[in-house]
Parts: C-alpha cells; structure tokens; sequence
C-alpha cells in the first residue's frame, strides 16, 4: 500500500471506514468478477477491493471524492484501473463505462469475447447509502447499462432492502429497489471488519438489475405516490393521498385496493395499479 495512503486519516465528512484486507478478499470471492467484466467502483478509498478486482484483469473505473486519496492510489495502481476525482451524484459515469473494452479470457484468441457486464461495486458511506441506491437505479432507467451491484451497506440498510410488505422496515426504499431488480444479501461484516471501527454491523447485499417487474404508465408518478403513501404510514391510503389525486378512496376503488389499507400493506404490483389508475384520473394534469 501506498504510504500516504496508508498515512490517511479517515474523515468524517466522507463517511470513511475503511475495509480490512482479509474481509476486501471475501467480498471480491462474493462478486466473483469474470472476463467480460467492467466494474465500476463507488469510493475505492485507499484500494482494499480495487487492488484484488484489478490483479483478475478486469478494466475499473473508480470514482473517489477524496482528492488525498486519488493521488494516493493512481500512483500505485495497474493501468486496467482509472480513476475520476468526484462525486458518484455528480459525475456522469456513463460516458467512461462506455470507453472501457472489457478484458477477455486468456488463450480464448479465435473464440466470441464474452459478454460485456457493467458491475458496480463499493463500499458505500452511510450517510450516502440511500441518495447512491436511487442514483445507480436511476441510471439503469435511462441508459439500462448495470448488470449488477455488489455493495457493502449497514445492516439497517440492507433489512429495509430485503423487507416485505406488512413489516416496518418495508418502505420507499424497500420498493424502489424491488422495481429496478432482485436483491439478496450475501453475507454480514462485523464493525471489526472496518478501520476505524463503525458502531454498527455491515452487509454485502447484491442488487441484479433488470427489466421492471411491474408495467408503470408514469415513472415520475410511481415516485410520487410511493412517496405519497409512505409519507404518513399509520394512516389509511385514502389519507395519505389527499394531496396527490382528488377523491383517493374513489381512486383505490379503482386499482381494487381498500381505502383503508395503509402502504405497509401493500405489494409492489397493487402499487403499480394505484399509480396507473392514479395517471388515469390525473391525465393529462399529471404531464
């Protein structure tokens, strides 16, 4: 490791905890890259999962905010890795995951390369968990580029993630994910398995991105009500949507949902009909 790296005093501001050598190769075994790969690594902080990823031969690209750390791991670095000194909510990534080739299998010359996969990976901040799940879902909507993302997130984070409906960890960010794929949790990372040490435990969770799993009229209005109905859980959805559609137990009525459910209790599928029926009384308002 480099030595100013390793001299690198973790700041608060940027959430950083930094991941121990033995549990970076745990969490590389459970990505499991292969040729074809492209990864795209959110915070490499000071190279715990960049080093291993890049010895497979995979092309990288990292993106850190901590200008103190892109010095420190550019200088030690394979060329299969670049860096971008940034903000993961900032930076318009696409257009570099699109000049990355992939690395194909060696002694396979002659042979079809492999298929190429976008795959984020990192360890992600938690206090920027959430904003990073929505921006990396939101890309796959418009440019559907990720195949999959292998992250380390808080295990309160990862509850709310594998939630199902009737339990309080189910919410806004519970569905959003379910529309964008299919989450498991590979595996759970004590505080010890950190530098310094966070006061919680942590979890690898895998989001595999794919098509929606429910026809929606109006993304933005999906967000809307999902929010809308959230926003005051112990209330029935004919409350929690007065200020979004006029007449909301007329509107239920219509997607076959009771007024006086509340959204804890509902599926991802009865929310894709709320927010159709939802785009039917709204149109064409809701342009």
């Amino acid at each position: 490791m480099n030595l100013s790296a390793a001299r690198h005093r973790p700041r608060k501001r940027f959430g950083q905890h930094f991941l121990a050598p033995q549990w970076a190769q745990k969490v590389v075994a459970a990505i499991a890259p292969a040729p074809g790969d492209v990864i795209l690594e959110i915070g490499p902080g000071q190279g715990a999962l960049t080093r291993p990823l890049a010895a497979t031969g995979v092309p990288i690209l990292a993106v850190e905010v901590d200008r103190d750390l892109v010095a420190a791991l550019a200088a030690e670095v394979p060329p299969n890795v670049t860096i971008i000194s940034g903000d993961i909510l900032e930076t318009d990534v696409v257009p570099f995951l699109y000049g990355l080739g992939s690395q194909g299998s060696p002694g396979e010359a002659g042979r079809p390369r492999p298929p190429r996969r976008v795959r984020v990976v990192g360890n992600l901040p938690y206090n920027l968990t959430t904003p990073i799940l929505f921006r990396l879902a939101r890309l796959q909507e418009e440019h559907g580029v990720f195949f999959d993302a292998t992250l380390m997130v808080q295990r309160e984070v990862a509850d709310r993630l594998a939630a199902r409906p009737r339990s309080k960890d189910y919410g806004v960010l519970t569905v959003s994910m379910q529309l964008a794929g299919r989450m498991e949790r590979l595996l759970n990372l004590p505080p010890g398995a950190f530098k310094p040490a966070p006061k919680v435990w942590s979890s690898v969770v895998r989001l595999e991105f794919g098509p929606p799993a429910v026809r929606i009229a109006d993304r933005a209005l999906f967000e809307k009500v999902v929010r809308a109905a959230f926003s005051q859980r112990r209330k029935t959805l004919a409350n929690s949507l007065k200020g979004l559609v006029p007449r909301p137990a007329e509107v239920l009525d219509g997607a076959a949902i009771d007024p006086r459910r509340r959204a804890e209790t509902l599926t991802l599928e009865e929310l894709a009909r709320l927010t159709n029926q939802c785009a039917g009384v709204l149109s064409p308002r809701s342009s």
